[in-house]
C-alpha cells in the first residue's frame, strides 16, 4: 500500500471529492486524512469521502504530526505539486523518506472510469452548444467588435452566464493573430470575410471539455468543420488540417504509442508543404485539469489505452498571415476512438 501526500486541488478532488484552495492530502496505510483550516470546515465535513477531516490552521505541522504517528518509512509526492517551502516545512520535521514521482495524480487518473467518461461526454456536448449559441451571438452582435469584447462574450456565453467554470481563458483570434497558438486578445476588429479561430471549453462537475474551430467569417456563419475561404492558401491550409484531424480520429487504435498517433497528423501535414508550420503536438489529455497524461506528441512513448480521454488538435500557423487549428476529444473505446 502506497503513502503519498498530495497539495493540487485537483489531485485532491479525486482521491476524496472535495478540495478547497488551502488543503493537504495525506494517505497512510489504511487511513486518509484531509488537512484544512476553519474556514472550510462545514463544506469539508460534508462533501469529504473517505478520509479524515482535520482542521488545523498549521496544516504542515499538522501533517508532520500525522506522519509521526503513522510511523511511515516513505511518503510519495508530486514536486510539481509542491513549492519548495511547503515541502521542506514537513520534509525537514520528520524521519520520512520522500519520494519525487513527477505527474503521480495524472498517472492514476489516465484511465478514465465510465462515470468519468460520461462527465466528460457531458462537459464536451455543454462545450459544442456553447459554440453555436456563440455563433449565433457573433452574427448578431461581433462583426465590428475587437477581440477583447468578443473575448468577453465567449466567457459569459460559455459560462452559461456564470453557470459554469471555464476550462481555461478561450482564445479568439483573427487572422494573423490567429498565427499565435495561445494568441492573446488584439484590437484588432472582426470584419467580413476574416478568419476568426476560436479555441473554448467549460467545465462540467469539475470536468473540462475543450474545442477549436477556425471558420471564414461571413454573414451566417457556424462552426462546423466544412468551410470555404476566399484565398487559396488559407484554403489548402485549412484542407490539410480538417485531413490531418479526421485521419488521426479515424486511425487511433489502443495499443498504438501516443507518438504513432501524433504522426498520423504531422506526416500528412508535411508531406503537403506545411510541416514547419505545424508547431505544437497533437494533443493532449483532459479531465480534471485541462492538460494532463496522455500527450500526443512525437516523443511520447506512452501506449494509448481504452479509458484515454484526449485531443486531436492538428494546426497550420504562418507568421503574420494567418493560423489554422481543428480540435476535438476524443475517448478510447472498444480500441478506437470516439469523438465526444
Amino acid at each position: 500500500m502506497m503513502n503519498y501526500m498530495l497539495k493540487d486541488e485537483n489531485a485532491i478532488y479525486y482521491e476524496c471529492g472535495y478540495s478547497c484552495d488551502n488543503a493537504l492530502y495525506l494517505s497512510l496505510g489504511s487511513e486518509a486524512f484531509f488537512i484544512t483550516d476553519s474556514r472550510y470546515t462545514i463544506d469539508a465535513q460534508d462533501h469529504v469521502r473517505g478520509a479524515n477531516v482535520v482542521i488545523d490552521g498549521d496544516l504542515y505541522g499538522s501533517a508532520v504530526k500525522l506522519l509521526k504517528k503513522a510511523k511511515v518509512r516513505k511518503v510519495i509526492f508530486d514536486p510539481k505539486e509542491w513549492s519548495v517551502a511547503g515541502f521542506e516545512a514537513i520534509s525537514t520535521k520528520t524521519k520520512v523518506h520522500f519520494k519525487a514521482m513527477p505527474d503521480f495524480s495524472h498517472k492514476k487518473r489516465i484511465i478514465k472510469s465510465d462515470a468519468e467518461l460520461k462527465i466528460i461526454a457531458k462537459a464536451a456536448k455543454l462545450g459544442a452548444k456553447a459554440f453555436s449559441v456563440l455563433a449565433k451571438e457573433f452574427n448578431k452582435k461581433g462583426f465590428g467588435e475587437n477581440e477583447f469584447k468578443l473575448t468577453y462574450r465567449a466567457k459569459s456565453i460559455l459560462s452559461g452566464l456564470g453557470k459554469y467554470d471555464l476550462s481555461f481563458d478561450p482564445i479568439v483570434a483573427i487572422n494573423a493573430n490567429a498565427a499565435k497558438p495561445h494568441a492573446t486578445p488584439s484590437r484588432r476588429k472582426l470584419k467580413r470575410g476574416d478568419l476568426l479561430l476560436v479555441d473554448a471549453g467549460l467545465k462540467y462537475k469539475r470536468y473540462c471539455s475543450d474545442r477549436t474551430r477556425t471558420v471564414f467569417a461571413e454573414k451566417g456563419f457556424m462552426f462546423k468543420t466544412e468551410q470555404s475561404f476566399s484565398k487559396k492558401k488559407v484554403q489548402k491550409a485549412y484542407d490539410t488540417v480538417l485531413k490531418a484531424h479526421d485521419r488521426a480520429i479515424a486511425k487511433a487504435r489502443s495499443g498504438m504509442k501516443a507518438k504513432e498517433v501524433d504522426a498520423l497528423t504531422r506526416d500528412l501535414i508535411t508531406k503537403a508543404g506545411f510541416g514547419e508550420y505545424y508547431v505544437h503536438s497533437t494533443g493532449h489529455g483532459v479531465g480534471l485539469d485541462i492538460h494532463e497524461m496522455p500527450y500526443i506528441s512525437s516523443r511520447s512513448d506512452t501506449v494509448i489505452e481504452d479509458g484515454m480521454v484526449y485531443t486531436i488538435e492538428p494546426g497550420i500557423y504562418i507568421p503574420g498571415e494567418f493560423g489554422i487549428r481543428i480540435e476535438d476529444m476524443v475517448a478510447m473505446v472498444d480500441g478506437r476512438a470516439r469523438v465526444l
